[in-house]
């Protein structure tokens, strides 16, 4: 019987070490999920955005770098919008052109909303872009299917999620916007997203 029960313990032992571990369980409602997508701190990705205002408009490469309160975007366009990077951290903005010009403060932002044709809203637009509403504003929003939004109504811009992909490998793959729509009166931007990152804290 004592060499029965050894025998049983070393079976199990065996079961438990061999046992991979279970990967983390998905969130378990969209309220979950939101919050969950709105407390990330840290990503990285890169893409297209073709903007159309009024009668003009423009295409441009996209990639942006989030730390914290700190967004660094760089758009590459054609000439006539030019090349740009924009540092937005907590209230301040600073804008270097493809020619080296440097500028900052309101001057930075004027010069920004001067060549998109309309003034960004980039204190939203990083939560937008995660697919959820930015949690300092109200908003309305349209559930879609596996706990994400098709659709989000926030200071005068709609939001339309078109597709959405996983990215990542193995369970730390996590369905996030591929396509979106921004629209204003007069003005539309598609952003097509092509590599996500998502730091951990």
């Amino acid at each position: 019987m004592r060499a029965v029960l050894l025998l049983l313990a070393g079976v199990l032992l065996a079961a438990c070490v061999s046992a991979p571990p279970r990967p983390a369980a998905p969130p378990a409602s969209w309220d979950a999920r939101r919050t969950a997508l709105q407390a990330i701190a840290r990503f990285s990705l890169d893409g297209r955005i073709a903007a159309a205002v009024g009668q003009e408009g423009f295409n441009a490469s996209l990639t942006w770098a989030q730390q914290g309160g700190r967004s660094d975007l760089t758009l590459r366009a054609p000439l006539g919008f030019g090349s740009a990077q924009v540092i937005r951290d907590g209230t301040d903005i600073r804008m270097t052109s493809s020619r080296g010009q440097k500028l900052s403060g309101a001057v930075a932002m004027d010069e920004l909303s001067r060549r998109l044709g309309f003034d960004p809203p980039l204190d939203s637009l990083r939560y937008w872009v995660l697919g959820v509403p930015d949690p300092a504003q109200p908003a309305i929003e349209t559930p879609g299917e596996a706990m994400s939004l098709a659709v989000l109504e926030q200071q005068g811009w709609r939001v339309e999620y078109a597709e959405y992909k996983a990215f990542g490998t193995g369970g730390a793959a996590e369905m996030m916007p591929r396509r979106l729509t921004l629209t204003r009166t007069g003005i539309r931007l598609r952003l097509v997203i092509d590599h996500w990152k998502i730091t951990a804290p």
